[in-house]
């Protein structure tokens, strides 16, 4: 249980202390762990479990799309079969806007729920989380972003992630967008975290590759700042290294044979191991800088991730290498005894040419230079101020960074030679 004390002295202390508020939060604080339910079918075994625990009416958050394609029928048929009532609010959009946040919590409340199912990606799962604080802590959105700021505990969750990406499913944090002022907020509460999950992969054999890729780096860029960063413990470094080694071996097979579900479920795990270990250790750079993409450009968060992993690790090496070196292990690109420095290069070369193979481009269309110093600005006290990066950059270092990248330059085209006209013959 979170002391009064505790919650009223990181709100006090304000944003500039937020480092410290993180600090307690992934060490000090207890942070629950959902039941998970793993393997074809586990959508419907979740709606079993749900439909007994005799909930008034449950709210299920999903997109229209997901809607569409009926794989919410696993789930419904369960609550039906179990006499649980339910309502589905499949309005969610990339992103999770605060008006459609709002739209969702006024729908919760007409309704009469008492309890979430989240059902879709990171948009719908954070959209969840935070229909849930707010619900149970009635003030603006804007004002329940960053550390423990909700007095009542959030209304139950409960989660089916239909890609394998955000981790979301277990982690303590709500990514949400402010559309009026372009930005990313976050909302941490541990209480968040949903009671019970299902990774069911039967739900992701229809997912694009492009989409795979992307959610699978997600995954990647997840564990890896959690391992290289300067919060670590045991326990978020075995978490991150299963998923390296997941994702190396997985990753390829999800992306060119959608419909293999040993892949997907070993994605699944890989995204959930994952998400334990940033919520305990935290991210870093790629995240604060994504966040910035995402809400000026509405980058998809996995590939703004996916673009900016490479130029971050390879700044970040200096001070690494040792860690770089176990992820190198971790993947099997390298072997235990071989020279530490070797190694790290390996897992940057690996990291290079995981993402050629995916297709991720290693530059943002959307990317303007006129923009990157105040990209830089607000990703520098995103980071300086929530992660504990392992190697602190300047604005200007940022900037550089970001301007890596920044589309080609395409060469105007050359006009043609004119054509020489006949002589007139006299």
């Amino acid at each position: 249980m979170i002391s009064e004390s505790m919650r009223n002295t990181v709100r006090a202390k304000g944003l500039g202390a937020l480092m410290k508020g993180a600090g307690l939060v992934t060490r000090f604080i207890p942070i629950p762990q959902p039941t998970l339910l793993v393997g074809p079918g586990s959508s419907g075994r979740l709606g079993q479990a749900v439909a007994g625990f005799g909930h008034r009416k449950i709210l299920i958050v999903t997109d229209s799309i997901i809607s569409k394609l009926g794989l919410l029928n696993s789930l419904t048929d369960a609550l039906t079969a179990g006499g649980a009532q339910f309502v589905v609010f499949d309005e969610i959009t990339a992103d999770a806007p605060i008006p459609l946040i709002q739209k969702g919590i006024d729908f919760f409340q007409e309704h009469d729920c008492d309890a979430i199912v989240a059902f879709g990606g990171g948009s719908s799962m954070d959209a969840s989380k935070a229909i849930a604080v707010a619900v149970a802590n009635p003030k603006p959105l804007n004002q329940l972003a960053g550390y423990l700021k909700g007095l009542h505990a959030p209304v139950k969750i409960y989660a089916v992630p239909t890609t394998a990406g955000t981790g979301s499913e277990v982690t303590v944090a709500a990514v949400i967008s402010d559309p009026v002022n372009h930005k990313k907020l976050v909302i941490v509460d541990p209480r968040m975290v949903p009671k019970m999950a299902a990774l069911d992969p039967t739900l992701m054999t229809g997912l694009p590759p492009h989409i795979t890729a992307a959610t699978g780096i997600d995954a990647l860029t997840h564990a890896i700042e959690a391992f290289v960063g300067n919060w670590t413990t045991s326990y978020s470094d075995g978490m991150a290294l299963s998923a390296v080694g997941l994702i190396f071996e997985n990753l390829r097979t999800a992306y060119t044979d959608g419909k293999n579900l040993e892949a997907r479920e070993k994605m699944s795990l890989a995204s959930t191991y994952a998400g334990f270990a940033f919520t305990r250790a935290n991210v870093g750079y790629v995240h604060a800088i994504a966040h910035q993409f995402g809400g000026l450009y509405h980058t998809p968060h996995g590939l703004a991730n996916a673009i900016m992993l490479p130029f971050v690790l390879k700044y970040s090496h200096p001070v690494i290498v040792g860690r770089l070196a176990l992820l190198a292990v971790a993947a099997r690109v390298g072997t235990p005894g071989e020279d530490d420095e070797v190694l790290a290069q390996k897992f940057l070369d690996a990291v290079d040419q995981l993402n050629h193979d995916l297709g991720i481009p290693t530059f943002l269309a959307a990317l303007k230079e006129s923009d990157i110093p105040a990209l830089a600005k607000a990703a520098c006290h995103e980071a300086h101020t929530g992660y504990p990066v392992p190697r602190y950059m300047s604005q200007q270092e940022c900037e550089d960074l970001i301007r890596k990248a920044l589309p080609p330059k395409v060469a105007p085209a050359k006009a043609a030679p004119a054509k020489k006209g006949k002589k007139a013959v006299g």
